[in-house]
C-alpha cells in the first residue's frame, strides 16, 4: 500500500517484531525532522486545544521523546507515565494489555492536579492510552484526549477518549 503523507518515507517498517506477525514502525528517523514533527503533531489537535492543556502525560518510552519535544515548543510540563518500578512513591498503577502480552504502568500520585492531554508514539490495540488515562483519573487529573503520531485503526475500537493523529496506516 502506498502511504500519501511523506512521514512514511521516513518511518521504517520492520517485520515480525519485537514477536512474530507484528509490524513495527520504527520513528526515530523522524527525529532527524524536529520541526516538521512538531508542526504535524500541533496540527493534528482542534484549534486552541493546545491552550487549554495544562500538562503533557507521556508514556514510556518514545512517547517521552514526542512529549518533550512539543513540551520545549509549548512549554507545557511533562508528567511522565512509566513501567512499573521506575518512580519513586507514592504512584497509582495499573495494568494493560498489549498486541504482544501484558505490561504495568505508574504514575506519580501526588503531582499537582491539571488538565492533560496524553501524548504517545503509536496508537495500536489502545491499550496503553486507556491504562494512561485511568491512571491520570486516579491520579485526579482531566483528562483532554491523546495525542499520537501514528494511529493503526485497524487494531483497535473505540478507546474512550477524543484522540488526534498525525497520520494512520490507512492515509
Amino acid at each position: 500500500m502506498k502511504h500519501s503523507h511523506p512521514f512514511w518515507q521516513i518511518i521504517r517498517t520492520v517485520p515480525n517484531f519485537p514477536k512474530a506477525d507484528i509490524d513495527f514502525y520504527d520513528i526515530t528517523p523522524l527525529l532527524w525532522h524536529v520541526d516538521e514533527l512538531i508542526n504535524e503533531l500541533l496540527n493534528a489537535l482542534p484549534d486552541g486545544m493546545i491552550d487549554e492543556v495544562e500538562c503533557l502525560a507521556t508514556t514510556e518510552a518514545r512517547g517521552f521523546v514526542i512529549g518533550s519535544l512539543l513540551s520545549g515548543r509549548t512549554g507545557k510540563p511533562l508528567l511522565l507515565i512509566r513501567k512499573a518500578g521506575k518512580l519513586p512513591p507514592p504512584v497509582h498503577r495499573q495494568s494493560y494489555d498489549l498486541e504482544y502480552g501484558t505490561d504495568t504502568l505508574e504514575i506519580k500520585a501526588d503531582a499537582p492536579k491539571s488538565k492533560v492531554l496524553l501524548v504517545d508514539d503509536v496508537l495500536a490495540t489502545g491499550g496503553t492510552l486507556k491504562a494512561s488515562k485511568l491512571l491520570c483519573e486516579q491520579a485526579g487529573h482531566e483528562v483532554l484526549g491523546a495525542l499520537v503520531l501514528l494511529d493503526l485503526p485497524k487494531l483497535h475500537s473505540d478507546i474512550g477518549m477524543d484522540t488526534y493523529a498525525v497520520m494512520n496506516d490507512v492515509d
